[in-house]
C-alpha cells in the first residue's frame, strides 16, 4: 500500500509489484505500485500539511520522534527478521541496523530542540542583525535497498526535526521495510500529510516527479554516482537543495608498523558487513610488503570460514547479494583480476547446492597481486571480494589511495599517531576509519567528497541540509 496524506491506499493505476526474498526467490509480499499521479498526491499532501508542521515548537515535533525511537526497539525483532527476509542480511546485522536508525530518530528527536539562530553585531550603532533558521519546505528521498530502514530514518528524522513534511521512495527491491517503518511513525503520531510514501517498481517515473516538481524544495538520494549525478542536474532545474551519498571506493592501508593480524581481523570484518553491499566498505587494501604475507594468511583464513546462507540460519556472516546483476558484476571483477595476474587465494566463484541454487550468493573472495590495470582497483565491487595490493612506500600508498574519483571512506592501521593523522589528513576522503572499521554514528556527519556526494547526514550538520537562513536587519531608530 501507498501511505498518503495519513491514509493507506492502492496506486491510482491499481498496479502492484511482488518483493522476494533474495535468497530463495520466495515471494514475501505484494506492494501497491506507484505512479506519477501517486506521487504528486504525495506532494500535494506534503505541501499541505507544511504550514502547521512547521509551526509547531521544536519541543512538539522531539516528542513525537522520541515516541518513534521507543517504538522502533519495541518492535526491533520483527524489523530485523523481516530485513533480513526481504534484503538478505544475516539477522545479527538486521538487528544491529534497527537499533542505528532508532539512534537517528533519537538524535534529532533531541536536535529539534535546538534549532539555534543568532545575533550579528552591526558597524552601526544603532542597528542589529537577527539570523534564523526555518525549515526549507517538502523534501522528498530516495532511498536505497543495502540499508532499508536506517537509510529512511537518516532522512526522515532530521527533516521532521527540521519541520519539513516529506516523500519518500524507497527502492524497489526492500519496499516492505519501508512500510513498516512508516507504520511506527504513524504509530508514533506523525500528523497526516507530514510523512508519505510512495514505492514503485519505476524508479525513473516517481523519482523524476520527486525532483522535478516545483512543490518539492529539497532532494535527498542515496544510490550510485551515475543516477546521482542524473538527479542533481534535474534538481537543478528549479534550484533546489539536495544531498548525495553516493558511490565509494575506499581504501584499506596497512602500514609496516600495523598489528598485521588485527587489521586483517579488520578488514575481514569489515568486507562481511551486508555481504560487503556497503559503500564504507574496503575496496582496494593496500599492505606494506614487509607484512603482506602474514596479514594475507589471516584474512584468507578469517574470509575462508565465513559461512554463507539465509540471512535467518545460525552462524551465517553472508547473506544473498541482491541479484543477479550482482552476482555478474562478481564474476566479472574475478575474471579481469585473474586474467590480468592476480591469483585468487580463496572464494572467486558463486555458491551452488541445494542452499544456495535459488538465491543470489557468492563466496568470500580474496585476491591478491592485484594491480591498477584490473577493473577491481577501479570500479567498486560491492560484494565479498578483498583485492590485496602491496606497497612498499608510505607518500606511494597515499598517492595510489587517491587515485580515484571517490571520496567516501578510507581506513588506516599504524601504531604511530602522527602518521595515522598525517595519512588522514592527506587522504581525499569524507571519513577515516583509524585502526576502526566503523567510523560512523547517528552523532557524527556523514557523507564523501568528489564524486562520493554532496552534504552530510547525521550530526547537527544532518539537520542544517533541511534548514534556509534569514537574516532581519532590525533599525533601532524609533519610526
Amino acid at each position: 500500500m501507498l501511505f498518503i496524506n495519513g491514509s493507506w491506499m492502492p496506486a491510482q493505476s491499481g498496479h502492484t509489484f511482488s518483493s522476494t526474498d533474495p535468497a530463495t526467490g520466495e515471494v514475501l509480499g505484494v506492494v501497491a505500485d506507484a505512479g506519477r499521479a501517486d506521487a504528486v498526491r504525495a506532494l500535494e499532501a506534503a505541501q499541505a500539511a507544511f504550514g502547521e508542521w512547521s509551526r509547531k515548537t521544536g519541543h512538539e515535533r522531539s516528542a513525537v520522534l522520541y515516541r518513534a525511537w521507543e517504538l522502533m526497539l519495541e518492535r526491533q525483532e520483527e524489523l530485523a527478521k523481516l530485513m533480513s527476509r526481504e534484503q538478505g542480511k544475516p539477522l545479527r546485522m538486521a538487528r544491529t541496523e534497527v537499533r542505528y536508525a532508532a539512534d537517528f530518530l533519537l538524535w534529532f528527536a533531541e536536535e529539534a530542540k535546538r534549532v539555534y539562530g543568532e545575533t550579528i553585531p552591526s558597524a552601526r550603532a544603532d542597528q542589529r542583525f537577527l539570523v534564523m533558521r526555518q525549515p526549507v519546505g517538502v523534501a522528498s528521498a530516495i532511498t536505497p535497498w543495502n540499508y532499508p530502514i536506517s537509510m529512511l530514518t537518516r532522512k526522515i528524522a532530521p527533516a521532521l526535526a527540521a519541520g519539513c513534511t516529506i516523500v519518500v521512495k524507497p527502492a524497489e527491491q526492500t519496499p516492505l521495510c519501508a512500510i513498516e517503518t512508516i507504520r511506527v511513525l504513524d504509530d508514533a503520531g506523525v500528523p497526516s500529510g507530514v510523512v508519505n510514501l510512495v514505492p514503485s517498481s519505476d524508479p525513473v517515473e516517481v523519482g523524476d516527479e520527486l525532483v522535478t516538481n516545483e512543490v518539492v524544495r529539497k532532494v535527498s538520494f542515496t544510490g550510485s554516482t551515475e543516477v546521482g549525478r542524473i538527479i542533481a542536474s534535474r534538481a537543478a532545474h528549479g534550484m533546489k537543495r539536495v544531498s548525495m551519498e553516493l558511490g565509494g571506493h575506499a581504501p584499506f592501508i596497512v602500514f609496516d608498523d600495523a598489528d598485521p593480524v588485527r587489521a586483517a581481523k579488520g578488514a575481514a570484518a569489515l568486507k562481511s558487513l551486508n555481504s560487503g553491499q556497503a559503500c564504507i566498505c574496503e575496496n582496494r587494501v593496500f599492505v606494506h610488503r614487509s607484512i603482506a604475507r602474514e596479514f594475507t594468511e589471516v584474512l584468507v583464513e578469517r574470509m575462508g570460514r565465513m559461512k554463507s546462507g539465509h540471512g535467518l540460519s545460525d552462524g551465517v556472516s553472508i547473506g544473498p547479494l541482491i541479484d543477479l546483476a550482482a552476482i555478474d558484476k562478481m564474476q566479472r571483477h574475478v575474471d579481469d583480476a585473474v586474467a590480468k595476474g592476480a591469483i585468487c587465494a580463496v572464494g572467486g566463484k558463486r555458491l551452488k547446492g541445494e542452499e544456495y541454487d535459488d538465491g543470489y550468493f557468492w563466496a568470500p573472495t580474496v585476491l591478491t597481486g592485484v594491480g591498477p590495470d584490473m577493473l577491481i582497483y577501479r570500479e567498486e565491487t560491492f560484494g565479498p571480494i578483498v583485492p590485496v595490493i602491496e606497497f612498499d612506500d608510505a607518500d606511494d600508498v597515499v598517492a595510489m589511495a587517491n587515485d580515484t574519483t571517490y571520496g567516501l571512506a578510507a581506513y588506516v592501521y599504524t601504531q604511530n599517531l602522527g602518521r595515522a593523522l598525517r595519512t588522514a589528513e592527506a587522504l581525499d576522503f569524507g571519513m577515516i576509519g583509524i585502526n576502526d572499521i566503523n567510523p560512523t554514528s547517528a552523532a557524527v556527519p556523514f557523507g564523501g567528497v568528489k564524486q562520493s556526494g554532496l552534504g552530510r547526514e547525521g550530526a547537527r550538520e544532518g539537520l542544517l541540509e533541511y534548514l534556509d537562513t534569514k537574516v532581519c536587519g532590525i533599525s533601532m531608530e524609533a519610526v
